[in-house]
């Protein structure tokens, strides 16, 4: 009988010790297992208890899962309009808070608002968690650019419009809505893929006049982007194209002067030869917004530096060459 009243004497003392917590690790263990975290597995976390609450809403958590989800497809211009609707949330709250005040006692306000647990935000509306939050929920329309818009409409090939875009993580795509022109009302096209979307790479309003920095050093075999629009109610848009020759050229790289001639020949091979969209010029040393109502307006340039951008570029080439 000795051994069994030894054994229940250990059991007793396991049972009474206290529980180790995951609050109880060194300070660097429990950040690593927090920076593991996935998104869902950090709104998880916070809801164990106040402590973890407050270190899984911390920015710098989410700042790399932002980063690695978000960062291909959100760019200053999404930035500044957060904290623009931020700082609109924040004005409407004082003119709520304002409100109440007239009508009701002070003190049951300030009750409410610093000991009532039901009036408190679980996640600061100013931060990171919150954004990307707002993000995956589709809550948050951010500015972003398209390529070939309207489902790859003849019309749009191979170029990048400006748009507000709203993630559904039903379907892992994006709705996009696109800013009224002309005639035409807004336009909302669902379904927009992820490769299909990318962060403005200038800052340029979608109505502005981009000041091209590159014209001097554009030369044959140069892939670009130019602005163009319908006319001057549309936005730019922006269109791939590339550096060509001059007729008076052969090619021949030994012989070629176009890289110091005042005008230069772009050349858009998505469509046929003969077509009026094939070529257009402009002149290297002051160069504006050229164009008529016929064939368009053609704006600024971007010269393209990166095997990246010219390799989306290339993925989005048509099936058949344009008319």
């Amino acid at each position: 009988m000795a051994p069994k009243k030894k054994a229940s004497s250990r059991a007793e003392n396991v049972i009474s010790s206290p529980e180790m917590s995951v609050l109880d690790l060194p300070e660097l263990a429990l950040e690593c297992i927090l920076g593991r975290l996935s998104p869902a597995g950090l709104c998880n976390m916070a809801g164990v208890c106040r402590s973890l609450r407050d270190r899984c809403r911390e920015d710098y958590l989410w700042e790399k899962h932002l980063r690695e989800k978000w960062g291909r497809v959100i760019g200053s211009a999404a930035h500044r309009e957060w904290r623009r609707q931020l700082a609109a949330t924040g004005a409407k709250q004082k003119r709520l808070l304002a409100s109440l005040t007239r009508l009701l006692p002070l003190y049951w306000i300030k009750l409410r608002l610093d000991g009532g647990t039901k009036l408190r935000s679980f996640i600061p509306h100013d931060s990171i968690m919150s954004w990307y939050l707002s993000l995956e929920r589709g809550r948050f329309w951010f500015p972003a650019q398209v390529y070939n818009r309207e489902h790859g409409h003849v019309g749009f090939m191979l170029s990048c419009y400006d748009a507000e875009l709203s993630y559904d993580s039903n379907t892992d795509t994006f709705h996009a809505r696109y800013p009224p022109h002309g005639r035409r009302t807004i336009v909302i096209e669902e379904g927009v893929q992820w490769d299909r979307i990318r962060a403005p790479p200038v800052d340029t309003p979608p109505h502005d006049l981009h000041i091209s920095d590159c014209l001097h050093d554009l030369r044959p075999g140069d892939h670009i982007e130019i602005q163009w629009r319908r006319n001057k109610e549309f936005p730019y848009g922006w269109w791939y194209g590339m550096v060509g020759h001059s007729v008076l050229c052969d090619g021949n790289e030994h012989f070629c002067r176009c890289q110091n001639a005042d005008i230069v020949i772009l050349e858009f091979k998505q469509y046929t030869p003969g077509s009026r969209w094939r070529r257009a010029m402009i002149n290297r040393k002051d160069h504006r917004e050229e164009g008529n109502e016929t064939d368009g307006f053609y704006g600024g340039i971007r010269k393209l530096h990166t095997k990246e951008e010219i390799s989306t570029w290339r993925q989005l080439w048509p099936a058949d060459i344009l008319e």
